[in-house]
């Protein structure tokens, strides 16, 4: 229970917030209707029964008058019912939509914030696939917390009117036990009870193992959908190794593990299947059946009798919320635990960044117009040193090779850019100034060419004719007649096009700081020298850090950093 009750509280502290966000007006309004709208389907579901209740005594007595009222009166309700449910519906999608809408942005603004999508994944937890988590899971999340809200505060006002109408219709039962009778009032209400709490408990713990198995089955879901994006990314890298015979065995494996687990909710929804079929069944007849005796002695009409038997079903059916809803509350619930995975590894990560750690790497900025490295260690996740004790001072304009091992200078260039702080030592910043870096495989998003060119500024914040020089520039003005065509630019590009379009990119972007990664590897030497000549010569006030294993590079660098 008190695992229970801390689930609750961490999802509430998570998602409940959004009743109180700048749309609040809004959305405490809509959830006034839908409250408003509930009640009015409880009063149908009354008036319905009173009707019911009229219909069949009207038959009992061959009353023609009686009937074509009831027949008028239903058509009323019928339009009344539908005017309803549909409201309901509306209002109630838009609702889910809103409250998806904002824990989607407030997870993905924790998720994309200053390179905290990369550092999450380097963190122990259970927070893998943040993809699956943001997209399919938050929208169970809400989604389901809106219908089983809904449908608990239904079944409770359920409970509430009809518990009245049948102890009304229940009368008093004598109960002979022989030396002496017991009247008892309401009998109705009492077997109601004691066969929705039996049901409910058995039926709880029927459906026990689903939870578990739901939470695995979304788990394997998500790792082979991953699996599959994952090779759809790397298509051309797999097809030139001809990897074709290694990933399919994989895809095969991880399908495995989704039979397995479907296997296992399959069994676990069986139990419940059956369970739930013979329970509905056995609801329908158990009531007409214990009223039955008291029509035929005539101490209740044929509409009395109908209506307790309805009476007793809207009481058993509020009652039996934990049972019909238990495989919905078990996917919600694995739902909910996973963006609570992420949710807590996100904000685990802000609490280590944020508190003073001495085996953390600092970064600071100044005025001072320079890259600083000041008793810098640089570790790996294993806490072995690949970079000790760096102490260097790059300034502005300078262009600075960093030779040795290139795996330490990606973990420096890391460091650099906030997204390494394993280690120890500071980073000084030059101010407000940009670090532009250049790595191996420059990021194109999906969508025109020109709006990948010019990432992360707006499509529109460069001239057609700039663009045009550009692209002429590096060797690639073929591309000027695609620029406003959409495509996946990742796929549709080889390599050398994408190294060509990082360079356009850095052309337009003139930024004071550049750190390159291999940026033109693909090219050949000739055509790599070519790419870093342009750069010294359209940004020769630019400061400069290179890792390049081309020889004929190295030569125009007059200093350079060595890392072990």
């Amino acid at each position: 229970m008190r695992t229970t009750s801390k689930f609750f509280m961490q999802f509430v502290r998570l998602a409940g917030p959004f009743w109180c966000s700048e749309n609040k007006t809004t959305i405490r309004g809509l959830t006034a209707v839908l409250v408003a709208l509930t009640v009015a389907q409880i009063a149908v579901s009354v008036i319905i029964t009173e009707w019911s209740a009229d219909l069949f005594d009207a038959l009992e007595q061959r009353s023609m008058t009686r009937l074509f009222t009831q027949v008028g009166l239903i058509v009323l309700i019928f339009l009344a019912n539908m005017a309803i449910t549909a409201t309901h519906l509306v209002i109630k999608r838009r609702l889910q939509l809103a409250w998806r809408g904002w824990l989607t942005d407030k997870l993905i603004g924790q998720w994309m914030h200053d390179g905290r999508h990369y550092l999450v994944t380097h963190i122990p937890g259970k927070h893998d696939n943040p993809d699956g988590r943001i997209a399919e899971d938050i929208r169970i999340s809400t989604e389901y917390a809106i219908d089983l809200l809904h449908t608990f505060f239904y079944c409770l006002l359920l409970l509430t009117s009809f518990t009245e109408i049948l102890w009304t219709l229940s009368g008093t039962v004598t109960v002979s036990l022989g030396l002496f009778e017991v009247p008892i009032q309401g009998h109705l209400v009492w077997l109601a009870l004691i066969y929705a709490a039996s049901a409910s408990t058995l039926g709880w713990w029927i459906g026990r193992p689903l939870t578990m198995a739901t939470d695995n089955r979304q788990t394997v879901e998500a790792n082979f959908r991953f699996a599959l994006v994952k090779a759809r990314e790397n298509a051309q890298a797999i097809a030139l190794i001809h990897g074709e015979r290694n990933e399919t065995p994989h895809f095969q494996r991880l399908f495995g593990n989704i039979v397995q687990a479907w296997n296992q909710q399959t069994h676990a929804w069986q139990r419940i299947t059956m369970f739930s079929s013979g329970y509905s069944i056995l609801s329908m007849a158990f009531p007409i059946l214990v009223s039955a005796p008291r029509f035929i002695l005539g101490t209740i009409s044929l509409g009395a009798l109908m209506q307790s038997a309805q009476a007793f079903q809207q009481m058993v059916a509020a009652l039996s919320w934990p049972v019909d809803n238990m495989g919905k509350v078990a996917e919600w619930r694995a739902s909910v635990e996973r963006v609570l995975g992420l949710s807590k590894a996100l904000d685990q990560l802000e609490r280590e960044i944020a508190k003073p750690d001495p085996h953390r790497i600092r970064l600071e900025k100044t005025d001072r117009a320079v890259l600083a490295f000041h008793n810098l260690c640089i570790s790996r996740l294993d806490n072995i040193i690949c970079i000790s004790s760096l102490n260097e001072e790059i300034k502005a304009g300078e262009h600075v090779l960093i030779a040795g091992n290139a795996f330490s200078g990606n973990k420096l260039f890391k460091a650099v850019a906030g997204l390494w702080p394993w280690g120890e030592g500071s980073i000084e910043l030059p101010g407000n100034e940009v670090m532009f870096f250049m790595p191996p495989r420059p990021y194109l998003p999906t969508g025109t060419l020109r709006a990948a060119i010019c990432y992360p500024s707006d499509s529109s914040a460069f001239e057609q004719g700039v663009l045009e020089y550009t692209l002429e520039m590096v060797g690639i003005k073929e591309l000027v007649e695609q620029l406003d065509q959409v495509a996946d630019w990742e796929k549709s590009l080889e390599r050398e096009y994408k190294q060509r379009l990082g360079l356009v990119r850095l052309l337009l972007h003139k930024p004071k700081w550049i750190l390159m990664q291999e940026a033109f590897d693909s090219l050949d030497p000739e055509g790599e020298v070519a790419m870093i000549k342009l750069i010294l010569k359209k940004l020769p006030d630019a400061a400069m850090l290179t890792i390049t294993k081309q020889p004929a590079i190295q030569e125009l660098f007059k200093r350079r950093i060595t890392l072990g």
